[in-house]
């Protein structure tokens, strides 16, 4: 009896210490506490829902496995991502519909370095799910070519080309924050041209999720948060072409307190996913 006593009052303590280190807490845009429930329950009423990550941040990719695995339970959806370049799509295709094994899709796809760890799973749960998992981003090498040569160098590549990125000519408009602030972050490095690379690439994960969004079946796209915070970039695109567009926004940030969400991060999304700063990294 002794003995259970003592493992029970182990078991207790290691509970309690447990609740005591929460790894994440969910805010709404003005700072308010949330759970898993409420976030479900207000994305369910979106046609686009923008899951903001950080690349290296493990809670965050483990709750967009969760979050889309819920959402999936009652529902057909359709998911995509930055991560994927609209040229890989084909071979994205082939291993979604069991034509290509996971080392072909490696070979053929220019995955991330993370993907086995992070991203993997939500393709794998498309493939399980038969959902379509789209790639949205536009190729690497043509946004470096406007990282370099403004938007006037995308009128130099072909019409092969063209078709894995947003129609040409790309609306921009270089006063939203989102652009403004990446002039300022990089110390004017970069120059004018560098916000300009930075949204062809939310032009074109706009285009794409619209070319594939399909009445009822909501989209989920995951993103770096920069892509989506404060309702700019992506949404800016989205709502330009299709104002009446419902969508829901999701970002991540770290802090240090957990209790309640820093002024900085307020209205940042919809909800705000804090994880702790101390949180390890899925990679480096």
């Amino acid at each position: 009896m002794k003995k259970l006593l003592l493992s029970v009052l182990l078991l207790w303590g290691i509970a309690s210490v447990a609740q005591q280190l929460p790894a994440y807490q969910l805010f709404t845009a003005n700072g308010k506490k949330a759970n898993f429930g409420q976030l479900v329950k207000a994305m369910q009423e979106q046609e686009v829902i923008l899951f903001g990550e950080y690349h290296d941040n493990p809670i965050a990719h483990w709750l967009q496995l969760e979050f889309t695995r819920k959402l999936g339970e009652a529902q057909r959806l359709t998911l995509g991502a930055e991560m994927f370049e609209a040229d890989n799509q084909q071979a994205l295709n082939a291993f979604l519909a069991g034509q290509l094994s996971a080392k072909g899709l490696d070979s053929s796809a220019r995955l991330w370095k993370n993907y086995l760890t992070d991203y993997a799973p939500l393709v794998q749960y498309a493939k399980e799910k038969n959902f379509p998992f789209i790639a949205t981003n536009i190729p690497r090498r043509y946004a470096s070519l406007v990282a370099k040569g403004g938007f006037e160098a995308l009128d130099t590549v072909s019409a092969e080309a063209k078709k894995w990125m947003m129609p040409l000519p790309v609306p921009y408009d270089s006063l939203l924050d989102c652009y403004k602030n990446m002039l300022q972050m990089m110390g004017g490095h970069g120059g004018s041209n560098l916000p300009k690379a930075q949204a062809v690439k939310d032009a074109s994960m706009a285009h794409f999720i619209l070319l594939h969004l399909q009445p009822g079946v909501p989209f989920i796209h995951y993103n770096g948060a920069y892509h989506s915070d404060y309702y700019q970039s992506i949404s800016w695109y989205l709502k330009r072409s299709r104002p009446a567009l419902r969508i829901g926004t999701i970002s991540t940030v770290t802090q240090s307190n957990l209790s309640r969400l820093d002024k900085e991060h307020l209205g940042k999304a919809d909800f705000i996913i804090v994880v702790d700063e101390d949180m390890t990294s899925t990679y480096k």
